[in-house]
C-alpha cells in the first residue's frame, strides 16, 4: 500500500504528460481563416457572374481578378492593422520604460499590489517585486504583461502577417478557378471543388475548438453554399435585368 503522503507515480506521470492544444490558433488558425475567406469570396464572385449567363471565359478573369484582388487587399488591410498594433505597443511600452526610470518606488509599489491582489501576502509581494525590479528590462516585460497584456518578446511582425494572409487567401480562392484553368466549361465542378475546399477548411480548424471535425466541416460547408447560392440568385436577376 502506498504512502499517504507519496503521490502515485502513475498520478504524477499523468500531470507531467499533461498538455493543452493551443488556444491562440497559432499559424494554424489565420492560416485556414485566411484560406476560407479566398474560397468565400472568390467561389461567391464566380458564381454571380455565371449566374449572369457570362462565357466561362468572362468568369475564369473573374475569379482571377477576385485572386488578385482580394490576395493584395488582404495582404495589404493586415499589414497596416499589425503595424499599427505593433507601433501603439511599442509607444506604450515606451511609456511604462519612463515610468519605470521616474518613479520606481510607485511602480514596484504598483506590481507588490497586483500580487496581493492575487493572494501573495503583503511582505512577500513587496519583497519579490523589488526582486523583480532589478533588472529594468526585466522590469518592463512584466509590467507589460501585467498591465498591457502583452509580450515586448513575442510581437507581430507586419511583413510576414502581409504575406501569411497574401499566400493564404490565393490558396482558397484559386481553388474555384482550377476546373476552369484545366478546361472545364461548366460552373458546377468549380463549385464542388471550393465546397470540399471548404469542408476541409472547417474540418482543420476543429483542430483549435472542441467541435467534432465532421461539425466543423459542415457547418463551413453550408455557409459557402449559401453565399454561392445568394451570389448566384443576384447573378441570375442582375443579368436578367440588365439584358
Amino acid at each position: 500500500m502506498p504512502d499517504a503522503g507519496v503521490s502515485d507515480p502513475s498520478h504524477v506521470a499523468h500531470r507531467d504528460n499533461h498538455t493543452h492544444r493551443d488556444v491562440n490558433g497559432g499559424w494554424l488558425r489565420p492560416a485556414v481563416f485566411g484560406a476560407m475567406d479566398g474560397l468565400v469570396s472568390n467561389l461567391g464572385l464566380m458564381t454571380g457572374v455565371a449566374g449572369s449567363s457570362a462565357s466561362s471565359q468572362t468568369i475564369v478573369i473573374a475569379g482571377l481578378a477576385g485572386l488578385a484582388a482580394g490576395a493584395f487587399s488582404m495582404a495589404a488591410g493586415e499589414y497596416t492593422s499589425v503595424a499599427s498594433q505593433r507601433e501603439l505597443v511599442l509607444a506604450e511600452l515606451e511609456v511604462e520604460r519612463r515610468e519605470l526610470r521616474r518613479s520606481p518606488r510607485e511602480e514596484i509599489e504598483e506590481l507588490a499590489a497586483l500580487y496581493e491582489s492575487r493572494g501573495v501576502e503583503p511582505a512577500l509581494a513587496l519583497e519579490v517585486s523589488k526582486q523583480l525590479h532589478r533588472d529594468p528590462e526585466q522590469a518592463l516585460e512584466i509590467h507589460a504583461r501585467e498591465e498591457l497584456g502583452i509580450d515586448p518578446a513575442e510581437l507581430p511582425s507586419p511583413m510576414v502577417a502581409a504575406v501569411s494572409s497574401f499566400l493564404s487567401f490565393s490558396v482558397g480562392a484559386v481553388l474555384p478557378v482550377l476546373p476552369y484553368l484545366f478546361g472545364m466549361t461548366q460552373l458546377w465542378p468549380a463549385v464542388l471543388l471550393a465546397l470540399v475546399g471548404l469542408f476541409a477548411c472547417g474540418a482543420i480548424v476543429a483542430r483549435v475548438t472542441a467541435r467534432p471535425w465532421w461539425f466543423s466541416g459542415l457547418r463551413q460547408l453550408a455557409l459557402g453554399a449559401a453565399a454561392a447560392g445568394v451570389t448566384y440568385l443576384l447573378g441570375t436577376l442582375f443579368g436578367v435585368a440588365v439584358g
